[in-house]
């Protein structure tokens, strides 16, 4: 059992903004973490295995779009980065913000998680706190991370603390951050989850304790699932709505007049990003060993891949009423980031359609302000200037992305036809709309 003044000695170094933490994994979830701690007047060790990250963010220069170059000013060399996982013999507490992708035959890859965990693990010592915040599958922060940390002969709630606190990152929304986004916070005793609160609780307006590490792994895929299938259902709705004739823009726009027991969601080429797509099978394969399938999740799931090949037959239709085939066509594609406004390509739908398009003999050239250049396959593409000579050059213009650079700078009217994925383009008859 802890006693209350070793528990007292923790929150005060907290609250005195006295702790040295670390951070492992300086990603899209960890790097805006590990920032924000440091502004708050934490001492901040960031560990990544990426020597470019780490010489990065010694040199003070950005390479994500919510932490910009300039945020490194404010924190006066309280944020440092190192391959060392020796550093972590120094810290008060740890979080693990390292990657969970899916494997090729949709399972959760945790490799990232073990490999983290046992480094922390080598270097584990007395009080110390480590919380993990990658999303991942239902029993993995008792299962499989608290065995690891266990080895070290200590005993959890007692010699060191294990926490879960998934993180909730919307990369590029200006709305909702890491302070005013509440934090889901669980742990493996109720010491653990109170330090884990204790933690977090300079940096975030709203803490919300949960029972257990599994409730709050399972709340952060739901929500993630929540997102998958209510987009799936709007895309399956636009190919019903292009079947019968109409508008699924007007569609949605009409049912979202309804003030109670609506949520408007919105078609597109398909899911990006490294949640949405990814997370609602971290759930659909934890349950298969209950015997249980989830077949909503699989069927969401078919929907959404399918929306790369519906496009690439809209911009054939398209051309095929130009009289012209996709073979030898030249092709201009707005946007291959997964979202507007940020460079993340993970799991984007638009590389679907470019490789299906290239595999189709189209002249293929992409333009995106936030990727300058791409791998897809062994080939390296670069952007093209977004501008009036870009848009006049193809043969038809194919919107995937609506970043904003797109939509301040119109130049459609120049366009001898349009194929709009986001309802961003203004109609017209050269103009067609999924």
């Amino acid at each position: 059992m802890v006693s209350s003044a070793a528990a007292g000695a923790f929150d005060e170094r907290v609250a005195a903004r006295q702790a040295k933490l670390g951070i492992v994994g300086l990603g899209y979830a960890g790097l805006p973490l590990a920032m924000l701690f440091a502004e708050v007047g934490f001492d901040v060790t960031g560990i990544d295995l990426d020597e470019s990250r780490v010489r990065a963010v010694s040199e003070g220069r950005s390479y994500l779009v919510d932490v910009s170059a300039e945020r490194y000013d404010g924190v006066d060399g309280r944020l440092r980065a190192t391959t060392d996982y020796g550093r972590v013999a120094e810290l008060d507490a740890v979080t693990i913000c390292v990657p969970t992708p899916l494997s090729k035959t949709r399972t959760p890859d945790i490799s990232y998680v073990v490999a983290a965990a046992e480094a922390v693990a080598r270097h584990l010592r007395d009080g110390q706190l480590v919380v993990l915040q990658s999303t991942t599958y239902p029993g993995t922060t008792e299962d499989i991370v608290l065995p690891i940390l266990e080895r070290s002969g200590r005993e959890v709630g007692v010699d060191f603390f294990l926490g879960y606190a998934p993180e909730r990152v919307d990369p590029g929304n200006k709305d909702w951050s890491i302070r005013n986004t509440p934090k889901l916070v669980a742990g493996v005793t109720d010491e653990c989850r109170r330090r884990t609160e204790a933690l977090y609780r300079p940096i975030v307006e709203t803490i919300v304790p949960v029972s257990s590490p599994a409730v709050a792994e399972t709340a952060k895929l739901h929500e993630n699932t929540f997102r998958a299938v209510n987009i799936a259902l709007a895309n399956e709705l636009a190919l019903m709505c292009d079947r019968l004739g109409i508008s699924v823009w007007e569609v949605i726009e009409a049912a979202k007049t309804k003030p109670f027991a609506f949520l408007a969601h919105y078609p597109g080429p398909g899911l990006g990003g490294d949640c949405i797509p990814v997370v609602p099978h971290f759930l659909a394969w934890r349950l298969r060993e209950y015997g249980y399938s989830a077949q909503l999740i699989d069927a969401a799931h078919e929907v959404n891949a399918h929306m790369p090949v519906y496009v690439v037959q809209k911009i054939a239709d398209a051309l095929n009423d130009s009289g012209k085939p996709i073979k030898g066509s030249r092709l201009l594609l707005l946007g291959v980031a997964y979202k507007a406004d940020v460079h993340d390509t993970r799991e984007s739908p638009s590389l679907e359609v470019m490789r299906r398009l290239l595999e189709r003999s189209g002249e293929v050239r992409y333009c995106d302000p936030w990727v300058p250049d791409l791998e897809l396959g062994d080939v390296r593409h670069e952007s093209v200037p977004w501008g009036r000579d870009a848009v006049t050059w193809a043969d038809c213009v194919v919107l995937l992305t609506p970043h904003r650079a797109f939509v301040d700078s119109a130049v459609w009217e120049a366009a001898k036809l349009v194929v709009d994925t986001r309802n961003v383009v203004p109609p017209g008859p050269n103009v067609h709309s999924i």
